[in-house]
Formats: structure tokens, C-alpha cells, sequence
């Protein structure tokens, strides 16, 4: 199967089976796990931060951070179409008792002016606003610039609010912008990158800050049930993750910016080209030639595998294990699905 639903499908390389196979470990509750804390020093120096902590998933990672930022009663600042708010099944709610103020966002940069608003003051009748969250590069495609980045930093610095950003795909977002990672992560005060996405790694995150944060996340990392043993049999898969796997994020991107504008010729299929900047591509069906779930079964029958479409859009992504060949032929497929 050709599988496009994401870039959570990818497969560790032989490389990593090899490394995980191999892999030096120890009690990671102790310390005492050499793999994970390599891992960690590397995560951390990537991104110009003095520390970092390897957790489950990006879910967790990001709620592990609003946990350590903020108290009960508090309020957090984010997009309205941001992962922690849309996915994570109101954990920040359920986990954290934090309020949720909400930013229209439908690219995911946020406005300063929208921010300043909603930055409460201090008043026995308001939550005090503890934290903001960004997300880069966000789920609809699109990445925030350094400007941006800057612009939202100094605010948050002004107003004494730290910055989480949940950077699942931050490397992806780096990479589009052509810039050093820690040159666009100097502009967050935490950050949860994802090795598990293009990075190709089988699980994991990692949650980065400063030593004085990262210390606190780890005593609350064990309350949530995320204090793992012998771990480093996966991390050392993170490892070759941002060891080897940062420099082909190139690749990934322009097969879907060629996946995109391919698309784009065919009749019956209309791209968001705007938003074409890392690795995937949306882009919406014409339903008078073919409905939605008709064009998700069919594909599915010869081979390919995408999600269904999510009001009336459709999201693809492209990854280690998809090739050339294999956008090409979803290219062809769809022209013949909708010439029929």
C-alpha cells in the first residue's frame, strides 16, 4: 500500500532496528539510561537550549508543559485551530484545569494585536494568563516565519508569559525557512518536537527548555505515568532521527510541493498552494465528478491509502517510505478516478 495518511506511518529505517537492537540502556527513572540521556544533550543542543526530556508521544510532551507553566485556574493563550486545543481531547482541561482563550487562527499564526487582547490583567475577577502556545509548523500546512516568531516572543517577554510551542514538525518548519533550528527556537521558551513524524523514529518526543523547567517537567512526567525504564531502546532510534533523518526533510517537502502542483492540473481538483510549504498538501474533490467517500474507497482499492476527507477536505502527506514513483502513481490514479 501507498500510504499517504501521514507521516506517523513511517517505518524505522534498518539503521535504527539495528541501533535499537544494539542499544546501551539503564533505569531512565534513575538517570541511569546513557542512550536517553545522549538523546536528550543532543535534543537540546539542536535546538540552543540547556536541556530536554524524551516522552511518549507529542500529546504528551505538549501537555507536560502546560502542566509546568501553569497553576489550576489559570488561563492559556493558543490558536483556534491548533493541535493542543483541536487533538488532544481537552487535556489541558482535564490535566492542567486550565483555562482556554482561543485566537481565530485558520493558517496558525497568531496576531499580536489578538494576543494583547486576550492577555488578562490583573483583576480578582479574571484567571491570570500564564502561558502562550504556538504551534510551527502548523497542522494546516503552513509555518510561522522568524518575524513572526520574534513578534509574538517579545510580547510574551514583555508581558512576563513564557512561549510553548508545539513543534511537532519544528525541524520541517526550519528547513522551509532555510534557516538554523535554534535560530527560530530562541523565539520559544519550551518546545515539543515530534521524532516520531518525518524524523522516522517508532515513538517519542521530546520536550525542551531551559534546566530549571525541564527539572520540574520531569517530577511531573512521573505523575502522569511517563517515567520510563529502559528506554533507550527506542531513543537510540531518536538518535539517528536527528543524526541522519534531518537532512532528507528536503526531500519529503518537494515531493509534495511536485505532488501539489500536479494536482493541481487535473480537472475536478482544486490545491491549496498557498499553504504548500512542508510536507503535505490539502486539497478538495469537486463531488459533482466524485464524492468524498467514493474517492477514499476507490483509492483504497487500488492501493492507496488516505484519510477521509474533513469537511469537504483532503489531507495528504508525504514521507520517508513515499518515493517519486509512489506520487506519481497517486498522480495518475486520480486523473483516472476523475476522468472516468
Amino acid at each position: 500500500m501507498i500510504d499517504l495518511r501521514s507521516d506517523t506511518v513511517t517505518k524505522p529505517t534498518e539503521e535504527m532496528r539495528k541501533a535499537m537492537f544494539e542499544a546501551e540502556v539503564g533505569d531512565d527513572v534513575y538517570g541511569d539510561d546513557p542512550t536517553v540521556n545522549e538523546l536528550e544533550k543532543l535534543g537540546a543542543e539542536i535546538m540552543g537550549k540547556e536541556a530536554s526530556i524524551f516522552v511518549p508521544s507529542g500529546t504528551f510532551a505538549n501537555q507536560l508543559a502546560i502542566l509546568t507553566w501553569t497553576n489550576p485556574g489559570n488561563e492559556i493563550i493558543l490558536g483556534d485551530s491548533c493541535h493542543i486545543f483541536n487533538d488532544e481531547a481537552g487535556a489541558a482541561g482535564l490535566i492542567s484545569s486550565v483555562n482556554t482563550s482561543q485566537i481565530p487562527s485558520p493558517n496558525g499564526v497568531l496576531e499580536i494585536s489578538e494576543i494583547e487582547k486576550r492577555i488578562r490583567t490583573k483583576d480578582i475577577h479574571y484567571p491570570e494568563t500564564t502561558l502562550i502556545c504556538t504551534e510551527n509548523a502548523h497542522s494546516s500546512g503552513n509555518i510561522m516565519t522568524l518575524e513572526e516568531s520574534k513578534n509574538i516572543y517579545e510580547l510574551a517577554q514583555e508581558k512576563n508569559i513564557p512561549v510553548h510551542t508545539d513543534g511537532a514538525r519544528f525541524i520541517n518548519a526550519a528547513v522551509s525557512l532555510n534557516v538554523e533550528t535554534k535560530s527560530l527556537a530562541q523565539y520559544s521558551d519550551s518546545i515539543n518536537l515530534c521524532l516520531s513524524k518525518g524524523l522516522c523514529s517508532p515513538i517519542g518526543s521530546l520536550l525542551i527548555g531551559d534546566e530549571n523547567f525541564i527539572e520540574k517537567a520531569r517530577s511531573y512526567r512521573k505523575i502522569l505515568g511517563g517515567g520510563m525504564r529502559q528506554v533507550g531502546v527506542i531513543a537510540s532510534a531518536g538518535i539517528i532521527s536527528l543524526t541522519k533523518m534531518v537532512d532528507r526533510l528536503n526531500i519529503d517537502h518537494n515531493n509534495a510541493s511536485y505532488l501539489g502542483e500536479k494536482l493541481s492540473q487535473i480537472n475536478g481538483i482544486t490545491v491549496n498552494l498557498d499553504n504548500l510549504k512542508i510536507n503535505m498538501v490539502f486539497f478538495t474533490v469537486d463531488n459533482n465528478i466524485i464524492s468524498d467517500k467514493d474517492f477514499y474507497i476507490k483509492l483504497k482499492e487500488k492501493g492507496i491509502l488516505i484519510n477521509p476527507a474533513e469537511k469537504g477536505l483532503v489531507r495528504i502527506v508525504t514521507h520517508n517510505d513515499i518515493s517519486r514513483e509512489n506520487v506519481d502513481t497517486f498522480i495518475n490514479t486520480v486523473s483516472d478516478l476523475l476522468s472516468i
